[in-house]
């Protein structure tokens, strides 16, 4: 199973959200929760376009 990471770019380890990448999905879960419950999850090509999208400012 793959392992949980928060970005490091979060300076407060205990209220991030963090993230797994497992069998072609990415995986997110609140760090405050860290029995899993609830995971959002989306195929890897989703989460690939929403942090493109991010990165070139189009969701302010």
């Amino acid at each position: 199973m793959s392992e949980w990471f928060v970005s490091s770019y979060s300076s407060d380890r205990q209220t991030c959200v963090e993230v797994r990448f497992r069998a072609g999905r990415v995986e997110v879960r609140d760090s405050k929760s860290p029995s899993g419950s609830p995971v959002l999850s989306w195929p890897a090509h989703e989460w690939t376009a929403f942090t493109a999208a991010i990165r070139a400012g189009a969701l302010r």
